[in-house]
């Protein structure tokens, strides 16, 4: 398998190739599966170990426990330390539907747009999950405003320049 085969957004495509970041996708599992990845510990697997935690599934119980199981190995064998644990929110802010969260809304509004409900609802699960983590106001917010016209949730011509 290479990246190549694999799936990823387009904000992503600077550095999917390589997979030298970890992709939305593994940190959407990351936080069902209740693993925290640092970025040091990524860059430690190599590219077909990357290339499994990006194609491994991680929907069901069974699966989420499964690649829990692998990324605690992985982890364990690169950096001789246990694999840290997160708490599992069992109703994270991407599983809703019925409002745009807060933070989201409030990024973009920064870019000059508003997130209608309907439009948010019919997000996949990880187009929410990336917009939130997007508009996390620790993260630096530069793929916020791509991910928007990626999802179709506004025209560019729509979009003021992101000012953050």
């Amino acid at each position: 398998m290479t990246t190549s085969d694999l799936t990823f957004f387009q904000f992503e495509t600077d550095f999917v190739r390589s997979l030298r970041c970890i992709p939305m996708q593994v940190r959407y599992k990351l936080d069902n599966c209740g693993i925290k990845l640092k970025l040091e510990h990524w860059h430690r697997f190599t590219t077909a170990e990357r290339e499994q935690l990006v194609a491994l599934p991680c929907a069901s119980a069974t699966e989420t426990a499964a690649y829990r199981n692998a990324l605690q190995t992985l982890i364990a064998q690169h950096t001789n330390v246990p694999a840290k644990e997160i708490p599992i929110d069992p109703q994270p802010p991407w599983s809703q539907t019925k409002a745009v969260p807060p933070d989201v809304q409030a990024q973009a509004s920064q870019v000059g747009t508003a997130i209608a409900q309907e439009s948010w609802a019919n997000l996949t699960p990880l187009q929410r999950f990336a917009l939130c983590k997007l508009s996390r106001p620790s993260h630096e917010n530069r793929n916020f405003a791509p991910a928007l016209r990626e999802f179709n949730l506004v025209e560019a011509s729509n979009m003021s320049e992101q000012r953050t």
